[in-house]
């Protein structure tokens, strides 16, 4: 059992309510769920849509063909009617839309009028659609009505009542004019989690310890202060929303230094409005983390689509010579435990560490397996109570062998906590002198980097052992070259390598990816970007060269049908 679902639309008409609801539906019913979205950048008006895929077996990607149409507006049936399958089936409202659909896949069902008439009004024609859909389906309403609870609850029981009763009214409607609807699905089973890239995110911070967040509105990152803020009473987190983004980096790392952790979030965009505070962190060896959301760029680019277009920028940002280290998930696991991954390693070696995610993976909703939480990573790197006031002669700044200096706090002994974003000595001082300068570069950059290595693991690999073909990719793109190696394993010997620790790369004896990528007959990287920046990040740290290169960059990701034709194109 796999099926998709599209509901398309305007701006406006409640598309992401229709989706959001059918994938917790799906989702509660014990089904694998993987979804995302498509949408400009307008209040009103434009075409949307909100595409589910959910299945009885785990899925990772979106698909080309569809087998639902929710179409809200004619442009949908235009647009999407080629990507119907055979015994697909579009459902719309004539009235609705005001016009008819002649394909004998198109279903009319009256959304608006079902609302009205089982007590609602017309607003409600999004949980109309939402009834019609499982009525295609078959399936019994149950689970909505906890799903109504939690996200309507708050506006009453009759509120909810109501839109359960229209949802039923639908339902009872879609079974009975849909005929051919011939959709075998598979016995629900226990309840599965689902949450988006940008929850996930914003769960393994909360994981971490975090205590203040701030962070300037932008999208893809305004969901993870969402998210953050929607538990920050639960777990006394402090939210700000900053003025720009110059002032949310420069307040994440007074929190810092003033002792707790701290986290901020952009795109592109934001970022590079961050970047002198950046290099702050890297003078002053303060621990910050920062999330990055990938996106058509350069300017404003196309901001509400998807790219991999920032890596070398994120890479490499900054003015001066400091480590950092660069995190990219590529699935919802990955996203919770490498922020966490971010929190201790940006502490213990007092640098900052960057999540790079994209808007697709922002947006997307999938079912993961429950986080094993015992792989959790929290230590206090900082001193405290009796270790930081029994300690005597303390320099903010020390050198030391790992060049990782006694981390304090402010305020909170008689020891003098000082720094400076001029070059200073190990009191934090300013300095002029080329001695101290060469012993304080050498600190933060060559003797912390060999340790920041050992600690990044090296890329997941899947597939046979002897592959003759490789592809290779970061971040977002793991769930598509995974189904991929799965669909493509009868015909040829193929592998896929997932990097999502990219920066710095791992060292040789902690992971043999090298070996193995010269091993094999052909690899391909795979990347939602123009240049192949991976590819180029890989050969400039390791001399590695791919033999092929699958790009995408129209600010869509990849789906499976049109990626499994580029693979045998390329093989």
């Amino acid at each position: 059992m796999d099926y998709t679902i599209k509901i398309g639309g305007e701006a406006g008409q409640g598309i992401q309510t229709v989706g959001a609801s059918l994938a917790r539906f799906f989702a509660r019913c014990g089904y694998h769920v993987w979804s995302h979205q498509d949408y400009e950048s307008r209040v009103r008006g434009g075409h949307n849509y909100f595409q589910i895929r959910f299945a009885d077996h785990p899925v990772f990607c979106s698909l080309d063909r569809l087998d639902i149409l929710v179409a809200s507006d004619a442009a949908s049936i235009e647009r999407h009617m080629g990507e119907m399958a055979a015994d697909g089936i579009v459902i719309y409202d004539s009235a609705g839309i005001k016009r008819r659909c002649d394909d004998p896949r198109c279903l009319d069902i009256p959304f608006s009028d079902i609302a009205v008439q089982a007590g609602g009004d017309r607003i409600m024609s999004t949980m109309a659609a939402v009834g019609a859909v499982l009525g295609l389906l078959k399936l019994d309403i149950g689970p909505l009505e906890g799903i109504l609870q939690e996200s309507l609850g708050r506006k009453g029981a009759d509120v909810v009542g109501t839109n359960l009763k229209v949802a039923k009214a639908a339902l009872a409607a879609a079974s009975e004019a849909c005929e051919r609807c011939a959709f075998e699905l598979a016995t629900a089973s226990a309840p599965r989690m689902l949450l988006d890239g940008a929850a996930a995110i914003g769960l393994g911070a909360i994981a971490s310890g975090l205590k203040f967040y701030s962070g300037y509105p932008m999208t893809p990152s305004t969901p993870i202060m969402e998210y953050i803020n929607s538990k920050s009473a639960e777990y006394g987190i402090l939210v700000e929303q900053a003025e720009d983004e110059i002032s949310a980096i420069n307040m994440i790392q007074g929190a810092s230094f003033a002792g707790v952790r701290s986290m901020t979030a952009s795109a592109g965009g934001g970022f590079a409005l961050m970047i002198e505070g950046l290099s702050l962190a890297g003078m002053t060896e303060t621990p910050v983390v920062v999330a990055v959301g990938g996106r058509p760029a350069p300017a404003t680019g196309l901001p509400t689509r998807t790219e991999q277009g920032d890596l070398l920028y994120v890479t490499f940002a900054g003015h001066g010579e400091f480590p950092r280290v660069v995190l990219a998930p590529g699935n919802h696991e990955q996203a919770f435990f490498l922020t966490n991954k971010a929190f201790d390693l940006a502490e213990k070696y007092q640098i900052p560490c960057i999540i790079l995610y994209d808007q697709y993976f922002a947006d997307a909703l999938w079912t993961p397996e429950p986080f094993d939480l015992e792989r959790l990573r929290y230590q206090d790197y900082r001193l405290r109570g009796e270790e930081l006031r029994n300690t005597s002669g303390y320099k903010r700044h020390a050198l030391t062998e790992t060049g990782v200096s006694p981390l304090a706090i402010p305020g909170a002994s008689a020891n003098l906590v000082f720094t400076d974003s001029d070059e200073h000595d190990e009191d934090g001082h300013i300095i002029e002198d080329a001695e101290t300068r060469v012993k304080m570069v050498q600190k933060r950059y060559f003797r912390k980097l060999p340790l920041i290595r050992q600690e990044i693991a090296g890329p997941e690999y899947y597939g046979p052992e002897d592959a003759d073909v490789i592809i290779a990719g970061w971040g977002t793109n793991w769930g598509i070259m995974r189904e991929a190696v799965d669909a493509l394993s009868s015909e040829k010997k193929i592998a896929m390598m997932h990097f999502s620790e990219l920066y710095p790369f791992p060292a040789s004896e902690t992971s043999d990816y090298l070996d193995r990528l010269a091993s094999a007959r052909h690899t391909i990287c795979v990347e939602n970007n123009a240049r192949g920046q991976f590819a180029m990040l890989l050969q400039m740290e390791t001399g590695f060269r791919f033999n092929d290169f699958i790009s995408r960059y129209d600010g869509r990701p990849f789906t499976k049908e049109s990626f499994l034709e580029e693979i045998n194109a390329h093989t």
